[in-house]
Parts: structure tokens; C-alpha cells; sequence
């Protein structure tokens, strides 16, 4: 596994695995692994007109419906449903929901309590499925069906080996994050997505719905939070030229989440066991609530208008008793919308620049008897933390909510590696990990041409990562509640690239967060991949399968060239066209310039190359040097080629006159280039006046 790509290993369809009383299991395609697996002779075969028991209990019974509704839909098997109390069992599929069922003993990681945990009897004349509890019950449901869908899926009929199965899970959070701020998805992805995290056993969707760059929830009280602040227009000239005839003004760019939608998606949620912790991020990644509401702002005169760029901004919300009331009046809706024990409230890279900067902040900090801007924020967050939990409600956030110090029921997010939790946990606070850059899924899963944080977090980087924290002391541990990726879309603009970046990533998230450690086996992971893909095939999902290319030669794409400095690299998707595929370009923001590394000359005549043009969307800080310019020799500008270095003697140079006026990719006409031998570094930088917009290599060719 590496940064070509993922490379699906060759190997047996099965895995053996040790099991209780030193037996050894055939491992079906089933992925999280249960807990315990006992293997038997023979198998139920389950085809058309097999008839399914629905039990009388309305609960057990939408679980064993569910399970035939995902059959049908990805084998085509419809079961025949019975309904009567006292149906015939020979030959069925029987679902029960037996509240004095126990987990068996032999799961070390379960618990007689554990609502989530379940059982699977399988014997060639019947199978009985069972829990304890409905979501127990639903995971049953998941289990078999992918026991249907393991191996060969052709033909009319699932073999199911018989086999016993115990299964509960490791740890309670098992979540996935959706940014839906920077873009928005539309609810019938939301619920489509909420469906897929049920066939992984994750249980939590924390909802990301307000940031800079947008307000995505409907709130009653102060209807200006989605009219202004879930609309932006987009960075770059393709948007800004893309005039809407009712207004006479560019496009916006938005949507937003009615409260009548929220219920929807958090019903339909609770049905697939999946709690939705919303987010209302505050101090900081406050823009587009400040520009809908500008008394919020803690300077004046506060932003006009919603941000499109991305980065970290210094727009906090002030102090005042005002704004305060504000927003305890938005999070007594946020309750009524979302049942979940949880209310997050961000907390993130809250810059203090203008708290510092303003006399009206520092007047208040006096009168509060705060001493510094980072207790200023602890205050804030703990007034928030006391509402909630005066609405039987608890507060998460990001780990640097722990700096200044927080009330003793919150619950700590960490994502700036781990060291959030170990600190959280030695404080008496549970946490939940979440660490950048190996959980964070906006990462590129190989060094391909897809748009994406620089960093390359593999499928198997991801099922390395260890949720319990090797330095967390034995009896700070409970405190660990789970796991959590994150898909934050500065970089993931549409709802088939969410689903492209998530998956299979999510499986091996859930494998690590629900298995017991001793279950954790790379090896056999990867063996039982196969059929999860297939599955994700059979279900429509748009997820990342092996792509590697033939290495190229005298052609190479920017992913292909090196980055001169390395400052901060991004794989960048290009802002034009409006509709259809867009290009993706690596490229150092801070310093546009790319190697072609070790190129043969001896036979090169010439070069040619495709360029385009971005936004230069970043909000820096401003305490980010911004490099100087290279001054142009045309008012257009030219991508030069120099030889063995930066510095080194200029044998090419290609003017961009034929890319102005093309928001898309452009190709420019060849340039000679003086015969040379042997290999020799590139060095390609353009010359021009501005940084905006951004000239960015697509690729370069050598021609001989």
C-alpha cells in the first residue's frame, strides 16, 4: 500500500480466524468482524419464496423487514413475509426481540447491557436472528444480509454456512462528520448517506451546519441566519461571470435545511440507530451568522458579505449579553430538532486577534474579571455549557475547548492528534478521537489527480490508527467513548466525490471502532474488502476502487511533478466549467512551482504544457508571508523552464496570452527547447503581476 493507489492484494476469499475453545473459523465477508464466530457444518440457502417470520413486535419486526428490503434490493431475492403468531419455523429466517437475552460470556468485550449487541443461529433448516434491544436487532439485520452478499452474489440463492455468531461492539461513538457548510448536500443524500453508515455499524453523524462560509440550519427566531448566511457567491471568474437574469448579479452559491427537512432526516436517523449531533460553531468560524446579524461581530464595521474563501478566520462573536441570548435562543431550537444527548459547539481555531484588538472586548473581559482572551473563551463556552445542561443536554467540542478549562460534563473532540484526549481523560473528561490528518478524509487516498488536502491517508493507514491511546493510563480509559473520520468538503464539492473519499475508508473506521482489539487483522480485512466493494457496487455507491495508471513517461500531470518548497500543498479542483468535470491541480499556494524531476533530454526538442488559472481563495492570516511575484515580460505573463534548479539557466518560456481569457485548462503552443544531454532537473514557475488569479500547472510534456 503506498501512494499509487490502493492495490487490492491477491489472496484467498476466507480468512481463518481463533475463536473460543481454540477451534479455528472460516471468517465470512463481514465487515466490522464479530466478536465471535463459531463455524458448523453445512448451510441454509435462502431463495425466493423463503419464507421470512415477522414477529409481531413492531420494533423486531422493521428490523426483519429491513433485512428483506436490502436483499431484494441487492440479490433480488424476495423473501415470502409471515406474519401469523404462531408461523412454522422448518426452513425460515426468524427474527426476535428477547429483552432476558444475555450476551454470552465468551464476548470479553460486551456487556449484558449493550443495546447494540446481537446473536445469529445458523443451522441448514433455520436461521434465528436475536437481540435484546431493537439496535441490536437492526446490526442482526446487517450481519446477515451481508452474509448473503458474501462471495459469488450470481444466481437466485445466498448459501449461508452455518455458524454461530456473538457480536457487540467496542466502543459507543462510531461517527462519521459531514461538512455541510462549505457545501451543502441535498437531504436526499443526507438520508441516503445515514442509510450507508447503518450497513457499517456506525451509529453517529455529527453534523457540521454552520461556518464561515455558510449557515446551513433553519432557525425560526432569526430567519436572516439562512437567507444571508447559506448564500455565497463563488471565488473565481467562471462564478463571478455567471450572471443570474433575475438579479442581474452573479449566482449564488447555498441551500439550507428547513426545521420540517431536520425532522425528517433525524427520524428517518433514529430508524437506522445513527444520532445526529449537530454543530453550532462558535466563538470562532462565525462569518456568515456575523454578516446575517452584524451586532454579533466583535468589530466594527463587521463583513458584508458571506466569505467563499477557505482558511481560518479571525470574525469572533463578541460577549455581550446580547449575543449571548442569541445564541441560547439558536440552541433552544437546536434541542427541540435534535434529540441527541450531545450539542456540539465547535470551538476550533478561534483566532483572538480582534477580542485583543477591540476596547469594547477588553472593557467587557474587566467587567467579567476574565484576565485573557483564551479564559474569555472558556467563559463563553462554559455559559453554553451550562444552558445545555440546563436542557438535559451535554456539550462537545474541539480540544482546544480544554484550554482555559471547561465544566466537568463536557466532552472533548480531539483533532489535533491525540494529545487532546490523553490530556482530557487525565482532566476526568470522556473524549472522542478524531485526529488530523489520518481520520480526516478530505486527505487524498493516493497520490491521484482528485482534489484534496497534500496529505495521502491510505485505506490502511486508516485501520492502523489505534482508538485506545497506548499512553492512556489502565483507569483512564473509560473515558475513550470512540471514533470519529471526518469529511470536511473545502475540497469536496459534490455529494459523488463524498461518497468517493468516504468509502472504503468508512469500513475500515467501522472495523476499528466497533471489533474487539484481538480482531483487528489488516490481512483479513483486506481479504474480506473484496466483498464490501462489491456491495458498494450493488448499492450505487461512487466509492474509490484501484486506479493506478502506467507510470508516465515524457507527459506528467502536476500530481506527478514535485512541489518546489512544500509549504502548503493542495490538490486544488479548477472553478470553471460551471457544469460537468472540472480539472485538479497540485500546487504549493505559497509558491507555484513544480520539478519535473530527472528528465532525459537527450532527444527533447521541445516542451508544451496545460495551465489554468484559480481563485486565490485562502484566508492566510496575517502572519503567513506571502511569497514575492515573478515579474512578467508580457502583460499575460509566460510559464517558465529552467534547467538544474529555480536558478538556474531559463530554456524555455510559454506565454499564457492563449489562457486569459479560458477560465478552464489550457494547452499552450510548444516552445523549442536547445538540444541537451543527459538527465536534468525542471523547474517550472510562471511570471505575474498578481496573486490572483493563481497560474497553476496541469501538465507538461517533453517533445522530442
Amino acid at each position: 500500500m503506498g501512494g499509487a493507489g490502493l492495490k487490492w492484494i491477491v489472496m484467498a476469499a476466507t480468512v481463518a480466524l481463533m475463536v473460543g475453545g481454540g477451534a479455528r473459523a472460516a471468517v465470512p465477508g463481514v465487515i466490522p468482524a464479530p466478536a465471535h464466530l463459531e463455524s458448523r457444518s453445512g448451510a441454509f440457502v435462502i431463495r425466493t419464496g423463503t419464507r421470512l417470520l415477522v414477529p409481531q413486535d413492531p420494533r423486531a419486526a422493521r428490523a426483519a423487514r429491513y433485512f428483506a428490503d436490502l436483499l431484494q434490493q441487492t440479490r433480488g431475492i424476495r423473501l415470502a413475509t409471515d406474519e401469523s403468531p404462531a408461523g412454522h419455523t422448518a426452513h425460515s429466517v426468524v427474527f426476535r426481540l428477547d429483552a432476558r437475552r444475555t450476551v454470552s460470556s465468551k464476548t470479553p468485550s460486551s456487556t449484558d447491557s449493550n443495546a447494540e449487541a446481537y446473536a445469529i443461529d445458523i443451522s441448514p433448516d433455520r436461521i434465528v436472528v436475536s437481540a435484546s434491544d431493537p439496535r441490536g436487532l437492526l446490526y442482526a439485520a446487517v450481519t446477515l444480509w451481508q452474509l448473503c452478499t458474501s462471495g459469488a452474489t450470481q444466481g437466485d440463492s445466498a448459501v449461508v454456512p452455518s455458524m454461530k455468531i456473538v457480536d457487540s461492539p467496542r466502543f459507543a461513538w462510531r461517527g462519521l462528520m459531514l461538512d455541510s457548510a462549505r457545501h451543502y448536500q441535498s437531504p436526499e443524500f443526507i438520508l441516503q448517506l445515514i442509510d450507508w453508515m447503518a450497513l457499517h455499524k456506525l451509529n453517529v453523524l455529527h453534523w457540521h451546519l454552520t461556518d464561515d462560509q455558510a449557515w446551513r440550519l433553519e432557525i425560526k427566531r432569526y430567519p436572516r441566519l439562512t437567507s444571508v448566511g447559506a448564500w455565497r457567491v463563488p471565488a473565481g471568474a467562471a462564478a463571478a461571470a455567471d450572471i443570474d437574469p433575475a438579479t442581474g448579479r452573479p449566482r449564488l452559491y447555498g441551500g439550507f435545511y428547513s426545521q420540517e427537512t431536520v425532522r425528517r432526516i433525524v427520524a428517518h436517523a433514529s430508524e437506522r440507530n445513527v444520532t445526529i449531533v449537530p454543530e453550532i460553531d462558535m466563538p470562532g468560524h462565525a462569518t456568515a451568522a456575523i454578516v446575517a446579524y452584524p451586532r454579533l461581530a466583535s468589530v466594527v464595521p463587521a463583513p458584508a458579505t458571506v466569505t467563499s474563501n477557505w482558511g481560518v478566520y479571525s470574525n469572533l462573536y463578541n460577549v455581550d449579553e446580547s449575543t449571548f441570548e442569541f445564541l441560547q435562543n439558536v440552541l433552544a431550537e437546536v434541542v427541540k430538532l435534535f434529540p441527541s444527548t450531545y450539542v456540539h459547539v465547535g470551538g476550533d481555531e478561534a483566532l483572538k486577534d480582534q477580542w485583543k484588538a477591540s476596547p469594547h472586548i477588553q472593557a467587557r473581559m474587566r467587567e467579567l474579571g476574565v484576565p485573557n482572551e483564551e479564559a474569555l473563551q472558556s467563559y463563553f463556552v462554559g455559559r453554553m455549557g451550562k444552558f445545555l445542561s440546563a436542557h438535559r443536554r451535554r456539550l462537545i467540542g474541539w480540544d482546544e475547548i480544554l484550554e482555559g478549562g471547561i465544566a466537568s460534563d463536557a466532552t472533548v473532540m480531539s483533532w489535533r492528534g491525540i494529545d487532546g484526549a490523553l490530556a482530557a481523560a487525565a482532566a476526568g473528561h470522556d473524549s472522542v478521537l478524531s485526529p488530523s490528518p489520518t481520520l480526516y478524509f478530505d486527505t487524498r487516498q493516493s497520490a491521484d489527480t482528485q482534489p484534496g488536502r497534500e496529505n495521502v491517508v491510505t485505506l490502511q493507514d486508516v485501520y492502523k490508527f489505534n482508538p485506545m491511546p497506548a499512553a492512556l493510563p489502565v483507569g483512564q480509559q473509560h473515558h475513550i467513548l470512540g471514533v470519529q473520520a471526518n469529511v470536511w468538503t473545502e475540497h469536496i464539492r459534490t455529494e459523488q466525490r463524498v461518497e468517493y473519499m468516504t468509502f472504503p475508508r468508512a469500513a475500515a473506521v467501522a472495523e476499528v471502532g466497533w471489533s474487539a482489539p484481538e480482531r483487528l487483522d489488516w490481512t483479513g480485512f483486506l481479504a474480506r474488502l473484496p466483498d464490501q466493494m462489491n456491495r458498494y457496487r450493488m448499492l450505487g455507491i461512487h466509492a474509490y476502487e484501484d486506479q493506478i495508471a502506467g507510470e508516465p513517461h515524457l507527459k506528467r500531470s502536476s500530481h506527478d511533478l514535485r512541489s518546489c518548497t512544500n509549504e502548503i500543498v493542495l490538490s486544488l479542483e479548477d472553478d470553471a466549467p460551471l457544469s460537468g468535470e472540472r480539472a485538479a491541480f497540485l500546487v504549493d499556494i505559497m509558491n507555484p512551482c513544480w520539478i519535473y524531476p530527472a528528465a532525459d533530454l537527450s532527444h527533447v526538442t521541445g516542451i508544451d504544457a496545460s495551465v489554468g488559472q484559480l481563485p486565490f481563495e485562502f484566508q492566510l492570516g496575517a502572519d503567513v508571508h506571502i511569497p514575492k511575484l515573478n515579474p512578467p515580460q508580457t502583460p499575460a505573463g509566460e510559464l517558465e523552464v529552467r534547467i538544474d534548479g529555480c536558478n538556474g539557466e531559463r530554456i524555455a518560456v510559454l506565454p499564457l496570452q492563449p489562457a486569459v481569457a479560458n477560465n478552464a485548462v489550457t494547452e499552450l503552443p510548444a516552445a523549442k527547447i536547445a538540444h541537451r544531454d543527459g538527465t536534468h532537473d525542471l523547474c517550472m514557475k510562471f511570471t505575474q503581476r498578481s496573486h490572483d488569479p493563481m497560474w497553476v500547472l496541469d501538465w507538461v510534456r517533453l517533445v522530442e
